[in-house]
């Protein structure tokens, strides 16, 4: 099955406390469900000093369970669900349910 939510993609988060925001998606973990998402689920880490990094409280992203976002329709960035399309020349492109555009190019 092709992956609804890929890398690069603008998605909106549907529930938990960032709900509402958007933001690219960093990375894809698809064994665990999760992905990285720009801006969204900040956490504080307790870092240890190493010689090339300084320690302290870092803010990073967090993973966030793919069923927590929707793809961001391209026309007017509200949460959209994704649909698969066969072009004539045969490729397999992923399209916007609300409005029917495409999210490949």
């Amino acid at each position: 099955m092709s992956a609804k939510i890929k890398k690069g993609d603008k998605v909106v988060v549907l529930t938990g406390r960032d709900r509402g925001r958007t933001g690219e998606v960093l990375r894809v973990i698809p064994t665990d469900g999760r992905a990285t998402v720009r801006g969204v689920n900040i956490v504080k880490k307790h870092q240890k000093q190493t010689m090339n990094q300084e320690g302290g409280i870092i803010s990073k992203e967090a993973t966030i369970h793919l069923s927590n976002l929707a793809i961001a329709d391209p026309k007017d960035g509200k949460p959209t669900r994704v649909g698969f399309r066969t072009l004539d020349d045969g490729r397999k492109v992923r399209f916007a349910k609300r409005s029917g555009d495409p999210i490949d190019g």
